[in-house]
């Protein structure tokens, strides 16, 4: 599994806690940035993380801002990219088994480090499950391309 990376300047401290989980997990990622914690626009760390998700290049997504949501709006703004705003562990393994989601937004200034990481542990862990939910994710497909 390869993994893209990327936070705004609300999500800098958190995405070198989830960092430091990938490589705890030997998941291969790479981090898009920002290098410092100045001010930055969020659409500018999402772009290259959805893109490199949506092209194949990268099997998921990870975005960290302050809230999870600006990231999560630019991130579904892209074809065949399924973000979700997850804040619990509930909802991380739900959106993976039912909506096969491939990007994960979170926000630093809502959760703590220990809580991001069970989140983004079980989501990259758990497996969509396909069946009835597929029928779902094509007419999500056919809505984005209409």
């Amino acid at each position: 599994m390869k993994v893209a990376i990327s936070s705004d300047h609300g999500g800098n401290n958190l995405r070198h806690e989830i960092k430091q989980l990938l490589t705890e997990l030997t998941i291969e990622f790479e981090d898009f940035g920002p290098e410092s914690g100045q001010s930055v626009d969020y659409p500018d760390y999402a772009a290259p993380v959805t893109k490199g998700v949506a092209s194949g290049e990268f099997d998921k997504g990870i975005l960290i801002c302050g809230t999870g949501i600006g990231m999560s709006i630019a991130a579904n703004k892209v074809n065949g990219i399924r973000c979700a705003l997850v804040h619990d562990v509930f909802s991380a393994k739900a959106t993976r088994g039912h909506n096969d989601s491939n990007v994960l937004a979170m926000g630093e200034r809502v959760i703590g480090p220990g809580l991001a990481r069970e989140i983004v542990q079980t989501w990259l862990e758990t497996p969509f499950e396909g069946g009835r939910h597929e029928r779902r994710i094509e007419k999500l497909m056919e809505l984005e391309n209409n």
